[in-house]
């Protein structure tokens, strides 16, 4: 057995990250760049963001959902989701919405996050009747909520150990095609730790896809200028080596014992989405300059590695039909 990991002077930071990404997904619906009916409930946004950053919040949202889609489709629900660093993310909300449906969704984070996100569920009977069904219960402890095909749990996921133990008792069926969903979660891991991870999550599962949203081309000088923002604020970027290229990232994969990885900069993941419906977004708000945008997506990409067959194909164009996972 592992010891379990002390918490980090930066933890905190850290955390609140969460914070300052909801605020930027609530900002950007209130605008309508992509519907969300459920992140009202977790978020209660003020503040008006820059335009650049509601632009960057769409192309980060629905890169995301492209690649979900796509699994989806490939395994025909017969699958699982397991979302790590979730914060306030109400994805599993929206999928209720929808025809798609899946075997099991898992949400994993830092026990103080998954605590605010137990406490709004419990308080607001439209997400509860999302999670409850007429077979099952809700089951409920300060940090973990479990339900009939939904788990959220406070767990370090520096802690093999307690990854394994939280995931056994989300009933996880490491034979199911599974994927793992990360927006800006590994880069503030330490890379050893991020190894085992990885390595163990290779290890355990037959079939799995990786999706990971971060930074990358951090090595110029307005990958410095974003690192010290970061870093003002408490934040150091321990997994940061692997953020330095496209080909970094992928890396970290492939070294870590997946069949493969294929990665974007933003930009192209920007121009993969249908003409209509980036028209339609840059009509909400006006952009003062264009220059800062494509910097902003230069500096994050969209990493999809893979274990078995199942995603070796993936490409980010998408179909000319919108999303069903009610971002369009």
């Amino acid at each position: 057995m592992e010891p379990p990991c002390s918490f980090h002077p930066c933890d905190e930071a850290v955390i609140a990250t969460n914070d300052d990404a909801s605020d930027c997904k609530r900002g950007a619906v209130r605008l309508g760049y992509w519907k969300d009916d459920y992140i009202g409930f977790f978020v209660r946004n003020q503040d008006r963001k820059a335009p650049e950053i509601n632009r960057g919040y769409f192309a980060r949202v629905k890169g995301v959902e492209m690649c979900i889609e796509k699994f989806l489709k490939k395994t025909n629900g017969n699958c699982q989701i397991i979302n790590l660093g979730c914060g306030f993310d109400t994805l599993y909300f929206r999928l209720r919405d929808t025809p798609h449906q899946v075997k099991n969704f898992i949400e994993l984070d830092f026990p103080t996050v998954t605590a605010r996100k137990c406490y709004t569920i419990k308080r607001n009977k439209v997400l509860l009747a999302k999670i409850h069904d007429e077979d099952g219960e809700v089951k409920l402890s300060p940090t973990d909520l479990h339900g009939p095909n939904y788990h959220l749990m406070g767990v370090d996921l520096r802690n093999i150990d307690e990854v394994d133990h939280k995931l056994q008792q989300a009933e996880v069926d490491y034979t199911l095609p599974t994927i793992f969903l990360a927006e800006c979660v590994l880069v503030y891991i330490e890379p050893n730790n991020c190894r085992n991870l990885l390595k163990w999550i290779a290890s355990k599962f037959s079939s799995a896809v990786f999706v990971n949203y971060e930074q990358v081309n951090m090595n110029d000088r307005f990958g410095d200028v974003m690192l010290n923002n970061l870093r003002s604020r408490g934040c150091s970027l321990a997994g940061v080596d692997a953020c330095i290229s496209l080909e970094t990232q992928m890396g970290r994969f492939l070294e870590c014992g997946w069949s493969g990885s294929r990665a974007w900069d933003m930009v192209q993941v920007y121009q993969s989405i249908p003409p209509a419906e980036r028209q339609r977004i840059e009509r909400i708000e006006m952009l003062d300059e264009g220059e800062l945008l494509v910097q902003l997506f230069q500096h994050y990409c969209l990493v999809v590695a893979w274990i078995g067959e199942l995603f070796q194909d993936i490409e980010i164009t998408v179909e000319k039909r919108m999303s069903s996972l009610n971002i369009d």
